[in-house]
């Protein structure tokens, strides 16, 4: 078939509705503009062959920027998905804007490096090949390494800015780009922007061949230089204490072997066993629940709990493919074989929260000007702990990490003591200004052994908590609405959460109703035929973002958009305070039953 009957049967086949709105015009664009050239054979025959299906599913759209760069499930064509040209487009795109704030063109430089996904070491090397072309040297680092440690190369190098192929936690069929500025931080306002209008001006993409710059010192392998210095660098943040603790770890098939491991045995863990199954590094995830490899889920500590249960561990731990977010399962009580339980990321932010602030103000390194950061969706009960310590909590944060680093760099990261969000992503030091999966496990591991010495567990140690600080139940779920479809059904339940929210939830009523995006506080009408009200502006950041406050203080839910999964989040948020606990097991299923209320109505409202 040639190009003018390809674009013939296009057009009939559009005219009978096969696809959605936008298809057509990105597939005629990658037909006929000479950019995109090296893909004319591959569109033509999946026309030729009546893939229509396939077609719409990779040209819908074009894949966006969300909260963690550029991210989706791999295929050789189409602006919706991951691919060469998607890839190349990000790079020469972050090349560009680059060199236009760069007052220096000629010591431009860039950090690159990549995880154990498919296509991950390929996407990396044409990543480095377009900012070699662009004028950039580039530090490279070969081998599977984790997002942290290409966030300790930028700003260790003193790089303009980096690259880390990874799509985190996805399944084996996605990959992406996370695009890192001079801070070592993901990219800001105005910049990030500024990144994506040059990603979508993106016309020819210059490349340098990979071998050719090696040999002309243009691209710098320093894996070994900075793995030394990284590991010291993570190991500076360790607190004082016992050692003695036996630990199963998991890199869940990704490259957390490269970082947790020698951190560990850096801060003097000797008694770590790498969980065999799970050892190595595979894109496909084999012997991961449904393969995807996310802490998030319960489900993949089975097998990891059931080899800790074997040989007497205490702390079980599991990183994500690239490292940058932590699990952990521990027994719920010091007797013999008790029985095990999973951590909620909200949980570990309190549990390291308490004990970093607690050994900060034992050693005397605490002051009020010191501070924690957290998201909006990341528990109140780390506010709650920060203010007993008498130190300062910036949490009015949109959900993504960046935005922590951002703070840090914003307010003084002299003065910054812990990070943390709800999806397990946490950070202590100065080093990196993303989350680490290797610096958490450093510090579980030391909290863990500090706990054994005085006879008690993780979970004890968090009830404990609950009962100073009031207790806290968070549980968050996701709605999937893949394609185009997906797309309107999600931004039609944002709109519905905005404009015509639930008088109640649980049972208990909606009290006000926060919308990020208009920056507006809403109450809703208390009975029939009462209009809502606006109370005033909400002051904070502005996102695609609702929270619905209940009439119970301290018990609410947030709405979103997932940024990088066509996906209604849902964050749900319950609490008792501490003077009226009484039995504290009674209240932890008082509030799981809320949260499970809270979810079901939720998804009921979402799907009606």
């Amino acid at each position: 078939m040639n190009l003018e009957t390809a674009l013939e049967q296009l057009g009939s086949a559009a005219s009978s509705g096969q696809f959605s709105d936008g298809a057509v015009e990105n597939i005629r664009t990658w037909l006929t503009q000479p950019q995109y050239a090296a893909y004319t054979d591959q569109i033509v025959e999946h026309i030729a062959q009546q893939k229509w299906q396939a077609l719409d599913d990779a040209f819908w759209t074009i894949i966006p920027f969300g909260t963690g760069g550029r991210r989706g499930r791999m295929y050789p064509i189409g602006s919706n998905t991951i691919n060469e040209r998607t890839i190349g487009e990000s790079a020469q795109g972050l090349a560009d804007y680059v060199r236009q704030q760069s007052d220096d063109a000629a010591s431009l430089a860039c950090a690159i490096a990549y995880d154990t996904r498919h296509r991950s070491l390929e996407f990396a090397r044409l990543s480095a090949e377009i900012m070699i072309a662009a004028g950039f040297t580039v530090y490279f680092l070969e081998g599977y390494r984790s997002t942290p440690e290409l966030s300790f190369t930028v700003r260790y190098k003193k790089c303009n800015c980096g690259i880390m192929v990874t799509a985190s936690h996805n399944p084996p069929s996605d990959n992406a780009v996370k695009v890192y500025w001079s801070t070592g931080g993901q990219i800001l306002p105005p910049h990030d922007r500024g990144v994506i209008d040059c990603v979508m001006q993106a016309k020819e993409i210059q490349r340098t061949p990979f071998d050719d710059a090696v040999a002309d010192g243009k691209i710098i392998a320093c894996q070994d230089e900075v793995d030394t210095a990284f590991v010291a660098a993570v190991a500076a943040e360790a607190l004082p204490g016992p050692r003695d603790v036996r630990i199963i770890y998991s890199p869940l098939h990704g490259v957390g072997a490269s970082a947790v491991c020698p951190v560990l045995q850096a801060d003097g863990f000797t008694d770590v066993e790498l969980f065999a199954d799970h050892a190595e590094p595979d894109g496909d995830f084999p012997n991961v629940p449904g393969h995807v490899s996310n802490p998030e889920n319960p489900a993949v500590f089975d097998s990891i709990v059931e080899r800790a249960k074997e040989t007497s561990a205490d702390l079980a731990m599991a990183s994500d493919p690239d490292c940058d977010r932590l699990g952990c399962a521990a027994p719920l009580t010091t007797a013999p074989n008790a029985p095990w339980q999973t951590f909620t990321g909200n949980q570990i932010g309190a549990l390291l929260a308490d004990y970093i602030l607690e050994s900060r103000r034992a050693a005397g390194t605490l002051t009020g000007e010191h501070y924690v950061v957290k998201t909006l969706v990341t528990t109140e009960l780390i506010r709650r702990i920060a203010d007993s310590y008498g130190v300062q909590t910036h949490g009015d944060l949109l959900v993504g990490f960046k935005w922590i680093g951002g703070i840090m760099d914003q307010v003084g990261a002299d003065r910054f003591v812990f990070g943390a969000e709800e999806s397990h992503g946490y950070l202590v030091g100065q080093y990196a200004r993303d989350k680490d999966a290797s610096v958490t496990a450093m510090l579980l591991a030391e909290l863990a052994a500090k706990l054994k010495a005085d006879g008690q567990t993780l979970h004890e140690k968090l009830d404990a908590i609950f009962w100073q600080h009031g207790a806290h139940a968070e549980n968050t779920v996701s709605v999937t609405m893949p394609g185009a479809e997906g797309m309107k059904q999600i931004q039609a339940v944002m709109e519905r959460f905005r404009a015509a929210p639930p008088s109640s939830l649980a049972g208990m009523k909606i009290a006000r109703v926060r919308d990020y995006q208009h920056g507006t506080v809403v109450v809703p009408g208390g009975k029939m035929g009462v209009p809502s009200s606006k109370t005033g502006p909400l002051e904070g950041p502005t996102g695609d973002m609702v929270m619905l406050d209940l009439k119970s203080t301290g018990n609410y839910v947030a709405v979103r958009p997932s940024g990088t999964e066509p996906k209604v989040k849902f964050y749900m948020f319950t609490f008792e305070p501490a003077e009226q606990l009484a039995n504290l097991d009674t209240t932890k299923e008082e509030l799981a039953d809320r949260l499970s209320a809270l979810e079901q109505d939720l998804r009921a409202f979402a799907n009606a």
